[in-house]
């Protein structure tokens, strides 16, 4: 009788054991990840606010939020260019620009990848504020891209005036493509050489060995970068904020810049974690998108 209990008596304790290690994990979730976000929820229906009467009492106000949400144009103005600078900076210019660079430096030799990343890397490794001043200082009216064109004999352009979006997006392809490019450059490591070599002598070109060879072996990796940036650029704040304070009027306002506005400008804290609650459920929904492409593939 007891040498059959004893065993499993040991085996039902071993299979708790993996519980004890994760504990600290679990406790470090609970306290910073969930416990922000249950807060930030119960925020988001209470008049919580850091002036005036609201200040004194907190009230539940229910759904004021959501529906105050709904009928704000400048909300619907905020998703838009959220939309526009993801798809701008991220999508495009940081997954696209990196992959280019990561395949001119693929097979070349170590000293051109060392220069070449050295300087890529170098928008990345600056600080958020420090790379928006440096763009700002070359957008600006007397930067230095107006002194290029005044050069050439072509007249200053006031860009963060007329065209702020793009100038907060190349400012953001240039402090993110980097990331981009050292996912890439690995996975164009990986790619077996000895596929492309048969490709050249069954007659393929250039290519068609890059749509029909590497971009398929390299897919899963690509999706997975998309995921990175895009949940990377969705937070994107400091850079923004710098360079044009989500202005002029809210043609760069973004969600983050919009949150910011409503909960420490206006002090209206409820409001404002009600659009943080938008923000994350915008990420959540790419996500999921994100994922169910890599579970395709």
């Amino acid at each position: 009788m007891s040498s059959l209990t004893v065993p499993s008596v040991y085996k039902k304790r071993k299979s708790y054991t993996w519980l004890y290690f994760l504990l600290p994990s679990i406790a470090i979730m609970l306290v910073f990840f969930i416990y922000p976000i249950l807060l930030t929820f119960f925020y988001s229906f209470t008049n919580l606010a850091l002036t005036g009467e609201a200040a004194k009492e907190l009230k539940f106000v229910g759904i004021d939020n959501y529906v105050r949400m709904l009928h704000d144009p400048t909300v619907r103005v905020s998703i838009w260019n959220t939309l526009i600078f993801l798809i701008g900076s991220a999508v495009i210019g940081q997954q696209v620009l990196g992959f280019i660079v990561a395949l001119l430096m693929k097979h070349k030799n170590r000293l051109f990848r060392r220069v070449i990343g050295t300087i890529v890397l170098a928008g990345w490794v600056t600080p958020e504020i420090v790379c928006a001043l440096c763009l700002y200082s070359f957008f600006g009216d007397e930067g230095t891209l107006n002194a290029i064109l005044s050069f050439v004999g072509i007249s200053d352009v006031t860009w963060l005036y007329t065209v702020p979006m793009l100038t907060v997006i190349l400012a953001n392809i240039w402090h993110g493509t980097a990331f981009s490019m050292l996912v890439f450059q690995a996975a164009l490591d990986d790619v077996p050489t000895e596929i492309e070599e048969a490709a050249v002598v069954d007659g393929a070109s250039r290519l068609q060995i890059l749509f029909r060879i590497t971009i398929p072996y390299i897919k899963g990796t690509i999706t997975t970068n998309m995921m990175l940036v895009t949940l990377q650029t969705l937070g994107v704040f400091g850079l923004i904020y710098a360079m044009t304070g989500g202005g002029p009027g809210t043609s760069t306002t973004t969600l983050p810049i919009f949150m910011y506005n409503q909960a420490f400008v206006n002090y209206q804290l409820g409001y404002g974690t009600a659009i943080s609650l938008l923000l994350l459920l915008l990420g959540i929904v790419l996500s999921l998108f994100y994922i169910r492409s890599m579970k395709e593939q």
